[in-house]
């Protein structure tokens, strides 16, 4: 108040009946205004602890003395500066005390301007379970409003609530506590519930989960939740009560003993021995075979797979048990190995038979944006991904009847978006390659299958990651320890890297002196790794194989350890490379305008084509550093590639890349496709090559260039 008086003035005259505030500014100007008594709090604009004023049956709840707020207003007068309209609350709080006697509290705030909150934080000595009521209005030094609850206005109460409720009790029927129970992927049944009558709500979280609430139906009642297991072992449900003041009681934890997930209801591995008419079941029953059936075909690499069977596309390509695989109105899954051999049309990897269709449908659906794969139960769909003629990949159906969610996995990643789905009961036969019509079979499947599996639960991620592992395969692993004839052999026996003009092996054990033997010993550079590595010119200096070193097409790892000679190089050098029939089909190199590490990739494999950096990672130095461990990582199943520096990928370093172009070129250490030649020519040292047909995991490839080979 004493602040905006500093520049206006009010001075008060008698006329007639009425009072007249004299304003004068701080320019001189004087002003005449009436003064108007503030405004009626509005029951809307009052609060107890932060939650709305209510009474009666929804009376608030408090753990504490509460605080009381109210939003205060005072008339716009006429041509009144904003500073002189300030207003204070006048609260008031009143409650029958253990005698029978009405007891009653007030407080006056200091002013504030017009529309500012008020507020008074309640004594202590505020009874515990005692309906306390309390009102306001607002002052402006000269008059007064009408009090909250005059009127259409209405008063305010709470209960401060001094103790907190009894612990919860936990049950569960299907996992008794502290007993082995199934399992990973079926739910499970909790109830929470708590002796003390005004508990609404219940915190919960099991292990490494968050904390959730959930709410009974009346206060004081039960409550239950459902909850899918994801992994085996030990669990926990922690539990705490909350009443409606919003006090916690101790904690309560359950603890359960999850099983394993149960084995797939019916399995078939489809490597039955050429010449089958029948597959073999792992569980369930065996499938008859159409005679459009060729066993005996090839397997997916790095699975434990060792053939698959062959569809040929038309009305004898099918394998059937003659029977139901599982109950479709109850959570399930699906899941196989495919490889199809075109993907112009629909086509069908697994179904159920129901009345004249399919109960589901799992395989590849031509949509206007080209093909993709599918899961359909009904007219519910979910879609995604990007079929390849010719290439392996996992799908996995899953309908959890707890969500009613049908989702789509390929490769083990969820793909598209999760439908909702109520499936009919579809009791008919399993089939496998084809779906039901309205007049017979249809959508059959023309290509390879292996390893159809149902489950009748949910297969949680965890357990979607492991049916789509596949092992990497060490191509070559070049440790660049030494040369004879300029070849540097490879580990195992495989194709040596020939050095070039300009590449030498250096070996640090061959130096004429050691400084750590002798004092007097200039500076004598260490080898990378191991006791050798491989030294390139810059100007020619390179290191070949006489074929590729991976398979570009499909998932591949390929890794070297590199230090650059110079600092500040002069143009562009690349490390690894391996050329297609006109250009690279990738290469890793060094890119000294934003002393960076680059993948780069051709548009296309044409003569001139322009490249694209599509990954890039900021870090170099030169001379005589530890150097730097790079690998180039693509996965064909999730259509991406990346690149990483010392183990780590950097922000933004995975590039989405859906078709790998194969390349038939050497692979190149040290130069890359420049035109009609070579270029960009390395000068620095590389050591520890390594090549794996497959996806190495973050693990391994932080292993990268330690000095022994990866073993997947």
């Amino acid at each position: 108040m004493k602040d905006s008086r500093r520049a206006v003035g009010r001075g008060l005259l008698a006329v007639g009946c009425c009072t007249v505030a004299l304003l004068t500014t701080a320019a001189g100007t004087a002003y005449a205004l009436e003064n108007l008594p503030p405004k009626q709090p509005l029951v809307a604009d009052l609060a107890t602890q932060g939650r709305a004023c209510a009474t009666g049956a929804d009376t608030v709840y408090v753990s504490s003395a509460p605080t009381l707020d109210a939003v205060l207003y005072d008339p716009e007068e006429d041509n009144q500066p904003y500073e002189v309209n300030r207003v204070k609350g006048d609260f008031e709080a009143w409650w029958t005390d253990a005698a029978g006697a009405e007891q009653r509290r007030t407080f006056t705030t200091n002013d504030g301007h017009s529309g500012s909150r008020r507020s008074w934080q309640l004594p202590s000595d505020i009874p515990a379970n005692t309906v306390v009521s309390w009102h306001v209005r607002a002052n402006d030094g000269q008059a007064t409003s009408a009090w909250s609850d005059e009127g259409a206005g209405s008063v305010c109460s709470f209960v401060y609530d001094d103790a907190s409720p009894d612990k919860a009790v936990v049950t569960s029927p299907d996992y008794p506590e502290d007993q082995l129970q199934d399992g990973v992927g079926v739910y499970g049944t909790f109830t929470m519930d708590s002796p003390s009558p005004d508990v609404v709500g219940y915190r919960y979280n099991f292990i490494g989960g968050p904390q959730t609430t959930v709410r009974p139906d009346e206060p004081g009642g039960p409550a239950t939740i459902r909850f899918l297991p994801v992994r085996s072992g030990p669990d926990y449900l922690s539990v705490q009560a909350v009443d409606r003041s919003g006090r916690v009681s101790g904690v309560t934890t359950y603890w359960i003993v999850v099983h394993s997930g149960r084995a797939s209801v019916a399995h078939w591995k489809l490597t039955d021995p050429a010449g089958s008419r029948t597959a073999a079941a792992e569980t369930g029953t065996a499938a008859r075979a159409g005679t459009g059936v060729t066993f005996g075909g090839p397997a997916p690499s790095g699975t434990a797979l060792t053939s698959s069977v062959a569809l040929d596309g038309g009305g004898h390509g099918f394998l059937t048990p003659d029977a139901p695989a599982t109950d479709l109105r109850e959570s399930f899954a699906v899941s196989a190995w495919v490889r199809p051999a075109e993907t112009g049309r629909t086509m069908t990897v697994a179904s159920q038979d129901a009345d004249g269709a399919p109960g589901f449908s799992l395989g590849l659906r031509t949509e206007d944006s080209g093909p993709a794969w599918s899961f359909a139960i009904g007219d519910a769909r979910a879609s995604g991904g990007s079929p390849e003629t010719g290439e392996w990949a996992h799908l996995l159906g899953l309908y959890d009847a707890e969500t009613g969610k049908a989702r789509l996995y390929v490769n083990g990643r969820e793909t598209g978006t999760a439908a909702d789905a109520t499936p009919a009961e579809a009791a008919g036969a399993f089939q496998i390659g084809r779906a039901r019509g309205a007049s017979g079979y249809r959508d059959r499947w023309h290509g390879d299958l292996g390893d159809v599996q149902v489950h009748d639960r949910v297969v949680v991620p965890d357990e979607v990651t492991a049916l789509v592992h596949r092992t990497p395969k060490r191509l070559g692993h070049w440790s660049l320890d030494n040369a004879t004839d300029g070849a540097s052999p490879e580990q195992a026996g495989g194709s040596p890297l020939r050095l070039g003009p300009g590449a030498t092996i250096y070996r640090y054990s061959d130096a004429s002196c050691l400084p750590e033997l002798d004092p007097d010993c200039p500076y004598v550079p260490e080898a990378l790794v191991g006791d050798g590595h491989l030294h390139l010119d810059g100007e020619s200096g390179h290191a070949a194989l006489d074929g590729p070193a991976v398979d570009t097409g499909d998932s591949f790892t390929v890794g070297a350890v590199v230090r650059l000679a110079d600092s500040e190089p002069a143009h562009p050098m690349t490390v690894l490379s391996q050329a297609g029939e006109h250009t690279d089909a990738f290469k890793v190199r060094y890119e000294p305008s934003s002393h960076a590490w680059q993948l780069v990739m051709p548009e296309k494999d044409e003569a001139g084509a322009p490249e694209k950096v599509v990954s890039e990672v900021e870090s170099a130095d030169g001379g005589e550093g530890l150097g730097h461990r790079l690998a180039v990582v693509y996965d064909d199943g999730a259509d991406t590639i990346k690149l990483y520096v010392d183990g780590q990928l950097g922000a933004g370093d995975t590039a989405d890349f859906p078709n790998g172009r194969h390349s038939s070129g050497a692979l190149q250490v040290g130069r890359a496709k420049a035109g009609d030649g070579w270029g960009e020519y390395l000068h620095g040292d590389v050591d520890e090559v390594q090549a794996y047909q497959g996806v190495l995991s973050e693990t391994q490839i932080r292993q990268l260039g330690a000095g022994a080979g990866i073993d997947p």
